[in-house]
């Protein structure tokens, strides 16, 4: 069982001791965190935070501690219920509130949960605001509102509405092109808030939508990383119903990969790269993404006449070279879409209707797009960490041992070789070395990982 307290959230394994898991007391130590560093950022009467969650079995547990919690030092909450991340992210300008939280372990199985937490601008808070919320935890200096200014807390659920209307009215996303096509595609919600979404925006753009794991109760139906491995009944479904092609998201929604008319993956890694493809094509201008992603969009973005640059793994890492960059649009390789036309944050239901756009506009089956880009293949594999491992000193030993070479170190170690790359780092969000390799077959690709891998145990004697 484990808490991870990092740029990322705070993140952890429902039950157990406290300080060693997400259990109801760390919570509300780091909900109270939160709003005490919220507070300390201007002097003002009134306080609003956004809340949302997405389906899993804890999260109106969660909700429930978080949101009482920021009543208790006086601030206002906007209940959002059942949401997605990037709602949350668009609801909190819209509200004018001073930050948000979103209740979510993103992609990790159920037992986990997380805060994920916003600032005033619906954006993750950067490294230095997350270590003084811990620092603020671990201090405990925090104080409570008296009973005559206690906070309240008032329900919104029309934003998922309004997240779908903001995203319609984006100038790129062309609904008569989508809508003279009759698509069908099969959506996997993995029992989350997708479930809700995504078939709301569909019908928006009047394709008609073939609904899979789309209740949300919070019991996934398979591991809910949007990975080929884990998405065998949508491609079956994607074939049955003769659909145009499949989507799925993680549960909180910011992550997007398809699935084409064949029931082949279109691949998570080049979500990013269509998406880019057509906001390049329409306008043309620079993008990011993180050092673990495909050099496809790298490829796209020269095509178009673009510069292309990569950034440290988190989304508050790409949005900050994004930013300096003046990037057009952004993302993750693992499927993550930042369109700063619409919002500084991932987004799965802005890809759907740039995606949708490109293939209707091109009048081509997803399988053709796909063959269309730069043939990168990629392995992306973990080593679970052992109690008391240096991580630091082992990339240390592999940045030595590779010197030779075009190396990276902002964020674990990149070695780029001529035709292939490989990267290694501390997840911020699950105890694990991350091992990315991208090389021009799949072979390759994995047998330079399992290479990295076995070269990695031995420094560490594992």
């Amino acid at each position: 069982m484990t808490l991870i307290k990092s740029i990322s959230g705070i993140r952890g394994t429902i039950g157990g001791k406290v300080e060693d898991n997400l259990t109801p007391i760390d919570a509300v130590k780091f909900a109270a965190a939160y709003g005490t560093w919220l507070k300390n950022q201007r002097l003002k009467d009134n306080y609003r935070v956004v809340v949302g969650r997405d389906a899993r079995i804890s999260g109106e547990m969660i909700q429930n501690l978080v949101m009482n919690t920021l009543v208790g030092m006086g601030i206002h909450v906007i209940d959002l219920g059942l949401s997605t991340t990037p709602t949350v992210e668009v609801a909190v300008p819209m509200e004018h509130a001073d930050g948000g939280i979103i209740l979510t372990a993103s992609h990790n199985p159920k037992q986990w949960n997380a805060l994920k937490l916003l600032n005033a601008k619906g954006e993750f808070l950067n490294g230095i605001e997350g270590k003084k919320i811990l620092d603020i935890a671990e201090s405990s200096d925090m104080t409570f509102a008296e009973v005559d200014y206690l906070g309240k807390i008032t329900k919104n659920e029309a934003y998922i509405d309004l997240h779908i209307d903001e995203v319609l009215d984006l100038p790129l996303v062309n609904r008569k092109a989508i809508e003279a096509v009759k698509f069908k595609v099969v959506v996997d919600g993995v029992n989350s808030t997708g479930g809700i979404a995504i078939p709301l925006l569909l019908e928006r753009l009047g394709v008609e939508a073939v609904k899979l794991y789309c209740d949300p109760t919070g019991h996934f139906p398979h591991n809910p990383e949007p990975l080929k491995e884990h998405l065998g009944d949508l491609a079956n479904a994607v074939v049955k119903h003769h659909a145009d092609f499949g989507i799925v998201v993680d549960p909180d929604v910011d992550r997007l990969a398809f699935m084409d008319e064949t029931g082949d993956m279109f691949g998570e890694e080049y979500t990013l790269v269509a998406c880019a493809d057509y906001v390049l094509s329409k306008t043309p201008g620079n993008t990011v993404s993180n050092m673990s992603s495909t050099r496809a969009l790298r490829d796209v973005t020269l095509k178009h006449g673009g510069n292309y640059e990569a950034s440290a793994v988190g989304e508050v890492n790409v949005v900050d070279l994004m930013k300096k960059n003046s990037a057009v649009i952004g993302g993750e390789g693992n499927g993550g879409i930042i369109y700063p036309e619409s919002h500084y944050g991932r987004d799965a239901l802005v890809g759907v209707a740039l995606f949708l756009s490109l293939i209707a506009e091109k009048k081509i089956k997803v399988s053709e797009l796909r063959a269309s880009y730069p043939n990168y293949f990629m392995s992306k594999k973990k080593i679970q960490l052992t109690p008391g491992l240096d991580v630091d000193s082992v990339l240390k030993t592999m940045e030595a041992n590779y010197s030779h070479e075009n190396l990276t170190t902002i964020d674990g170690v990149k070695i780029d070789f001529t035709d292939s790359w490989v990267h290694l780092r501390k997840s911020n969000t699950e105890p694990i070395i991350r091992i990315y390799t991208e090389a021009p077959s799949q072979v390759e690709a994995d047998t330079l990982a399992d290479r990295i891998i076995a070269e990695i145990k031995a420094i560490a004697n594992m």
